[in-house]
């Protein structure tokens, strides 16, 4: 039973992120799980037997809303689902061994990329209208679902922050259906990347069930608080924060794997937390500057507030954040 709470807790933890950034449920739930004792493999593989169910819900919720192209999903989500195969049969045919430290360095880059991309503001596009949207190519979604779902199967997550950020700075796409296309194709990544960990590792299915039920059982019970957090928490200063809690975190693993301890690991952890905090407040600074240029062009600091983040709120096209929140309290679910 305290096992299970365990896995329930990582679950509404990396819920709670995911349904404020629209993102990084996969790399928040291996990291805790990896840290928890949970072999690389057997984290990955859990993570997205439990994200078939999830993403599947965020995706039909974002297709009642509207959000979806279907032409980015196919040209996107098929991709996706070779690459997650891949990166699944991969990390299940290596050893513990060889398969945590490949795990914890895609955790370590993911972090730094997230660490630096909202705490220095970069990679905001601008809000688009439907009307101004350009057809994305299928020699630019192709590789970049290869890679994305590669990458996300054998770190145990990375499809979010891969391809939501890069199509957004596309600017072809209205971040809504940028969201919400991303959703609705990380399903048959999820499912490709199951389907291929359950080949490689089937004789360990029936050890995975507490933790596919832990991760949805904590997905569910968040939902709605991460639905009500959507709106309350600042995803720029979030953002910044969880990267630097998935760098601290997977430092301090890979620190463990090549036997580095003492006092080198604990002053270049505190010096990662002092470069987090002093990015959160500067992030934070910049978010509240937002705001008074919003309410002092009369939109009331809706746009302004969201700004680097690509918020569609300003316009009246959408009604979440270019990193992923959901327009409707199910599709909080999505990685």
């Amino acid at each position: 039973m305290r096992t299970l709470i365990v896995f329930i807790l990582v679950g509404i933890g990396a819920q709670l992120v995911d349904g404020a950034l629209g993102m990084a449920f996969g790399v928040t739930a291996t990291t805790l799980l990896l840290f928890s004792g949970v072999a690389a493999a057997q984290a990955s593989f859990a993570v997205h037997l439990a994200e078939v169910g999830t993403t599947l819900a965020s995706g039909l919720s974002h297709w009642r809303f509207d959000n979806v192209d279907w032409k980015i999903v196919l040209k996107l989500g098929i991709p996706g689902a070779v690459g997650g195969f891949t990166g699944a049969t991969l990390l299940s045919n290596l050893s513990t061994e060889a398969a945590e430290p490949w795990t914890t360095g895609i955790l370590l880059m993911i972090g730094v990329y997230l660490l630096v991309r909202f705490g220095f503001g970069l990679g905001a596009s601008p809000v688009l209208k439907r009307s101004e949207e350009r057809q994305q190519k299928a020699g630019f979604l192709v590789p970049l679902g290869l890679v994305g779902g590669f990458v996300d199967a054998s770190g145990g997550g990375g499809w979010g922050p891969i391809t939501t950020s890069t199509l957004l700075s596309s600017g072809r796409t209205t971040p809504r259906r940028v969201i919400g296309s991303v959703s609705a194709s990380e399903f048959l990544v999820s499912l490709a990347a199951s389907i291929g960990f359950l080949l490689g590792l089937s004789d360990q299915l029936a050890e995975m069930g507490w933790i596919v039920l832990g991760l949805l059982a904590g997905g569910v019970l968040a939902a709605p608080l991460a639905a009500w957090l959507v709106s309350r928490i600042n995803p720029v200063v979030l953002g910044t924060f969880v990267g630097g809690l998935l760098v601290i975190t997977n430092l301090f693993k890979f620190s463990d794997i090549l036997s580095i301890h003492g006092a080198v690991v604990a002053v270049v952890l505190l010096a990662v937390l002092a470069v987090t905090v002093a990015l959160g407040l500067s992030a934070l600074r910049r978010s509240r500057a937002g705001q008074q240029v919003g309410a002092g062009d009369g939109t009331g600091g809706t746009k302004g507030a969201h700004a680097e983040t690509g918020d569609s709120r300003g316009d009246g096209e959408g009604a979440g954040n270019v990193d992923g929140v959901a327009h409707a309290p199910t599709a909080a679910l999505a990685d």
